[in-house]
């Protein structure tokens, strides 16, 4: 599958798609508490994007059943909304991506329901850090296995945490999954070369134990193989003339 390289009107067309993937976040945050249902924060979430002339990418891409992806405590990724109630010391994944005048923005970020001890918030808060060390190796010229590499090397070597490579980031714009896929765990100086024009997610998924996973009965459902917590935070970006473009960021949001 070939990269797509995009033109200015289509790159302004990514911009307005996840300015609004991110907006959902933000829409989303305050509604994320002890009590309420996965099944409703998708409710909630569908209905803000349908307002906003848009459409959930999920729903019914290659039979996933909802809106959004729920992926709380173990749940590595493609959690499917149900009525599960959140509870105090659950962590949280909510994965959006959304498709605006025919282009795909995509983003997630984690919450916390109540309080959790130093370790969880630790680790989210490397999780966070990793996904913006990948950041800051993106530019013209550089590698692919850039981004992995200071991603693995900081969440793995530094800090021991299993870096999944079951699942990767991947090039992004008027499909939802393009090439280039984007590991998080890489050699510098290997893999596709970045051009200005690209886009692409990098979204790592850090576990506390094992960096394997099984997939549960519903297809979709990943879960740590030790069944220890996960953590995973997203975001879209622009490869730019001088350097990159996070698409999808928020205002409150972490960065560094």
């Amino acid at each position: 599958m070939a990269v797509e390289i995009h033109s200015k009107s289509a790159i302004e067309k990514m911009r307005a798609t996840s300015r609004l993937a991110a907006s959902v976040l933000e829409f989303i945050e305050p509604h994320v508490k002890a009590g309420v249902t996965t099944e409703k924060l998708n409710g909630l979430c569908h209905d803000y994007i349908l307002e906003h002339d848009a459409i959930p990418a999920p729903l019914n891409y290659k039979g996933f059943p909802k809106s959004i992806c729920t992926s709380i405590n173990e749940v590595v990724c493609h959690g499917i909304p149900e009525q599960r109630e959140l509870l105090d010391g659950d962590i949280i994944n909510i994965d959006i991506t959304t498709i605006l005048d025919g282009y795909h923005g995509d983003t997630s970020e984690m919450f916390v329901v109540g309080e959790v001890p130093p370790h969880v918030t630790k680790l989210i808060d490397v999780t966070r850090r990793s996904l913006w060390l990948g950041i800051h190796e993106v530019a013209p010229g550089k590698r692919v296995g850039d981004i992995g590499a200071a991603i693995y090397e900081y969440a793995h070597d530094e800090h021991g945490y299993g870096v999944v490579e079951a699942f990767c980031g991947h090039g992004i714009g008027r499909k939802f999954h393009t090439e280039p896929q984007v590991a998080h765990r890489g050699k510098r100086g290997k893999g596709r070369r970045l051009v200005e024009g690209m886009t692409f997610t990098i979204e790592p998924m850090i576990n506390e134990g094992s960096q394997h996973c099984e997939i549960l009965d519903d297809d979709w459902t990943a879960i740590t193989i030790d069944k220890k917590l996960s953590a995973q935070v997203e975001h879209t970006i622009l490869v730019t003339a001088d350097g990159y473009e996070v698409l999808t960021a928020r205002d409150a949001a972490f960065s560094m």
